[in-house]
């Protein structure tokens, strides 16, 4: 009979020991390592501050402390100019239906956004007119959205593009009619008076592909036009545009950073 080869015993190795939880309330961290750049915590610093537990989502649901802009049952978080939001409900989405592009009630700055969104299933046109729409941060700053699925215009106004800025890294589109996920990191500008500081910067996953990491943005988003800062405040609100197409919106939320 063929003798099994011995499998090793791995044992681990007396610093990891040292680090795991332990039982009897003594510290899982140390209080003698060095201090690291900076001098207010040590490597492994027991006294650390822990972070604040967050359930996360299920399915591209909302952490438990993502503020949920939009869940399927009703418009309460946003707005059309003075007044009420007027998109269609249906199936649990929210619909462009001519009435005007929406924004939110609150104004944001630094924010993680999801949403998903879904252009139409019946292709009536194409390059801009088909499933046109917008993501705007501060009412300034356009991520684009477009049914950009085997259906070619120009680059930076393609789907997920920072419009008129720059085009996604990759064209991550699904078919039309098909419900598709941005989730951006947007860093608003500074500015001191009117001089800018430092501008805005947007990382954006479409489908859960990156193509755009840590952009630096040209300035507000402009049609035709070279994007270019001008001072304002540092939150606003986030807009969904009414382009004239019926695109639909579902499960958005944020967190701000």
């Amino acid at each position: 009979m063929q003798k099994r080869a011995a499998i090793p015993c791995l044992a681990l190795p007396l610093l990891a020991l040292a680090s795991l939880p332990r039982l009897d309330g003594a510290p899982t961290g140390y209080t003698d390592t060095p201090y690291l750049p900076g001098g207010e915590w040590r490597v492994h610093d027991d006294a650390r501050p822990r972070p604040p537990v967050v359930r996360a989502g299920v399915h591209g649901g909302a952490p438990s402390d993502a503020l949920v802009l939009f869940d399927g049952t009703d418009l309460a978080q946003w707005r059309s100019g003075e007044g009420d939001a007027g998109w269609a409900l249906l199936e649990g989405a929210m619909e462009v239906n001519g009435t005007g592009s929406i924004q939110t009630r609150a104004d944001f700055g630094d924010v993680q956004l999801h949403l998903e969104f879904a252009t139409p299933k019946v292709v009536e046109s194409n390059s801009q007119g088909r499933g046109n729409s917008g993501v705007f941060f501060l009412g300034r700053y356009e991520v684009q959205v477009l049914d950009s699925y085997e259906n070619v215009s120009y680059a930076d106004g393609q789907a997920a593009a920072l419009y008129g800025q720059y085009p996604p890294a990759v064209n991550a589109s699904r078919p039309p009619g098909e419900w598709q996920t941005y989730d951006i990191l947007f860093r608003a500008p500074v500015f001191d008076g009117e001089e800018l500081v430092s501008p805005a910067l947007a990382t954006v996953l479409h489908n859960g592909v990156v193509v755009h990491h840590a952009r630096e943005l040209l300035g507000a988003t402009a049609h035709k036009q070279v994007a270019k800062y001008s001072a304002h405040p540092a939150k606003g609100p986030i807009q969904l545009q009414d382009h004239g197409n019926p695109v639909r919106f579902r499960n958005i939320w944020l967190r701000e950073l």
